[in-house]
């Protein structure tokens, strides 16, 4: 199972993630400079295009090197996010949209806060929805995502099923390959 933790304390955040991707897939950590006036109307992610942003935040990304997102990151901001697989009943079984990595890559191009990352991300999973094959070699491998959203004055545990989504605002949590929020969350899909 690969684990995201956070802490807030005396004011500093940290944010640790590990991971458990298949063996033999291999990772990267990959620098991508700001970008400022991008004139390119779309952008190829893992699966799917999406509208592209014309302005981007430098990052650095910890990324499985056959997808366009990433497990984890870090942008100029110093927001920093990770991500987990969760299985729930809505995980779709077919088709292909964004995966969490996608998500989670959108989110530090794109957001200088933890709550801007979750407004981006959750209004991209309820537009373009989240599916696809998420394994190096199993391509049968299928997933919903959680994150945990870090800058340095607040963080956010963000859980998804399907286009679904609730999120909470945290001092300290970890996430692993389960849904941890109950009914306790402070923002939420309208639909949830």
């Amino acid at each position: 199972m690969c684990d995201t933790l956070v802490l807030r304390q005396q004011g500093v955040t940290w944010l640790a993630k590990n991971s458990d991707r298949e063996a033999a897939e291999p990772q990267r950590l990959l620098h991508l400079p700001a970008v400022k006036g991008d004139t390119a109307r779309r952008v190829q992610t893992t699966y799917i295009e999406v509208n592209q942003s014309a302005n981007r935040h430098a990052l650095i990304l910890s990324q499985p090197s056959w997808i366009w997102g990433a497990e984890m990151g870090v942008n100029e901001c110093g927001l920093a996010i990770g991500n987990e697989a969760v299985f729930t009943r809505l995980t779709a079984k077919k088709g292909e949209a964004l995966l969490g990595m996608d998500l989670l890559r959108l989110a530090l191009e794109r957001a200088a806060t933890a709550l801007e990352g979750i407004t981006l991300i959750t209004e991209h999973l309820e537009h373009y929805g989240q599916a696809g094959a998420g394994g190096y070699r199993d391509k049968s491998f299928r997933y919903d995502s959680s994150f945990l959203l870090a800058d340095p004055k607040e963080a956010w545990v963000l859980e998804t099923a399907g286009r679904l989504w609730a999120a909470k605002k945290v001092e300290r949590w970890a996430i692993s390959n389960a849904l941890t929020l109950g009914h306790e969350f402070d923002l939420s899909s309208t639909d949830l």
